[in-house]
């Protein structure tokens, strides 16, 4: 019996396939990967983040999204799906409720997991960055009250900002400062300055 040679997905094959698929796969240039469960902490951490953002955009243009919304960037032929990320895009509201992918984040939110970080802080971190309208790109320890922020200065510039226990975390992106200890909140993560 001879194998199926191995062949690259099309973008239209990919999205045809994700739409029925019952397990969230991210898009590489025509490669899938399937994503991986994650923890409570994990889901406790990026809701916190999600709850802030939601209600500190309430009455704005911008939106805080989560869970199951894609992430298309052109220039790289890929799709992700960040734990949380933020946009301001203007069409956002015009579309209908079946709307899942973005492609215009302001602020991009990953939740580190042992099996993901690498990819966040590589693969990710390189091809976000190639967003035009980014702002920030924030790496979120799930072990350690700590974030890495990823801040756009400039046009090709970007500065790294470190919180940790004791500091407000801002996203300048939308404006917001928070404790980081509320990023942390009944995630089981000591987070006293």
């Amino acid at each position: 019996m001879q194998s199926q040679p191995y062949r690259l997905l099309d973008e239209s094959e990919y999205l045809t396939l994700e739409a029925s698929s019952p397990v969230r796969h991210e898009y590489v240039a025509g490669e899938i990967f399937a994503m991986t469960g994650a923890s409570i902490r994990h889901n406790i951490i990026a809701g916190n983040l999600y709850t802030a953002l939601r209600t500190h955009l309430r009455g704005t243009p911008c939106r805080a999204l989560m869970e199951g919304v894609k992430l298309y960037l052109k220039k790289e032929r890929s799709y992700f799906y960040p734990d949380v990320m933020v946009t301001c895009e203007s069409r956002l509201l015009e579309l209908d409720a079946q709307m899942q992918i973005v492609d215009s984040p302001t602020l991009i939110i990953e939740v580190l997991s042992p099996s993901t970080e690498g990819i966040d802080r590589r693969e990710k971190l390189r091809a976000y960055r190639t967003l035009p309208s980014l702002k920030e790109y924030a790496l979120v320890s799930q072990d350690e009250c700590k974030l890495e922020l990823y801040r756009r200065r400039g046009d090709i510039a970007w500065d790294i900002i470190t919180f940790e226990p004791g500091d407000a975390v801002e996203f300048a992106s939308v404006e917001l400062q928070m404790p980081i200890a509320d990023v942390y909140f009944e995630a089981g993560v000591a987070c006293s300055g």
